[in-house]
């Protein structure tokens, strides 16, 4: 299984949509986003616009990633026949799935990382090693719900309808989880709407932990529900499409 993580892995990284919307969105609005408000001083928090910018635009580009590299590849593979020639390898059949969290989880530090790289370097945010630690490490292992819903898409739509899909999936999420602007901005429906979201649990936690305070349990349950029912629906979905090949 190391191998296929590794291939699959690679296969990715030269993916030039995932280098545009992991890489080159999250930090080119990050950069555009904190030089317009990077030193104002949020009202919620009392932190610095630069620090809560930070933490949205690194959700972004971690929750793009784990659906851009689940959904389109793996209906890509269905559709292929590449899933298929897995079958008949003596690769258990739940290690394809594993492999595809795995890969996933993998591909979304490099915008947790570049994005934190250009907070320091550009805006001088500066924290303790402990809440650096705590933070990449929930925004790292917070993504799992989004990618179980990228491999039900992978499962549940052809290659050309997953992209599509994907991305209002995913912009959907960042806009209406208030990633890219507060919701205090937001009509009562929408705010309803957003704090119902996983997005928005994914970047409360991670706002608290910048803020020095621990994720609220509301959060923490909201991402931890969402995640064992999307990784359900994954399973069962993945089954489905296993099942047909």
């Amino acid at each position: 299984m190391p191998e296929h993580v590794k291939i699959e892995a690679l296969r990715m990284l030269r993916n030039k949509r995932y280098a545009i919307f992991v890489v080159a969105f999250p930090v080119g609005f990050y950069l555009l986003y904190a030089n317009l408000w990077g030193d104002q001083v949020d009202d919620t928090t009392g932190l610095k616009a630069g620090v809560v910018l930070m933490v949205s635009m690194a959700a972004y580009g971690a929750l793009a990633s784990s659906m851009m590299s689940t959904a389109v590849p793996w209906a890509q593979e269905r559709e292929s026949g590449w899933l298929r020639q897995l079958q008949i390898t003596p690769l258990p059949r739940w290690s394809i799935i594993v492999t595809k969290l795995i890969v996933s989880l993998l591909l979304t530090l490099p915008s947790l990382v570049l994005v934190g790289l250009a907070a320091v370097l550009t805006q001088g945010v500066s924290l303790p090693p402990g809440q650096w630690a705590g933070l990449v490490l929930a925004m790292w292992l917070g993504v799992i719900p989004f990618a179980a819903l990228g491999l039900t898409i992978g499962s549940l739509v052809r290659a050309d309808t997953a992209q599509p899909l994907a991305m209002i999936c995913m912009f959907g999420l960042a806009l209406l989880g208030g990633l890219w602007f507060p919701i205090d901005m937001m009509p009562s429906a929408m705010k309803a709407i957003a704090h119902a979201l996983p997005s928005y649990d994914y970047a409360t936690i991670g706002w608290n932990i910048v803020a020095g305070q621990a994720p609220p349990a509301s959060a923490v349950l909201g991402i931890l529900g969402w995640g064992a029912v999307l990784a359900a629906f994954a399973l069962y979905t993945y089954r489905r499409a296993t099942v047909r090949a």
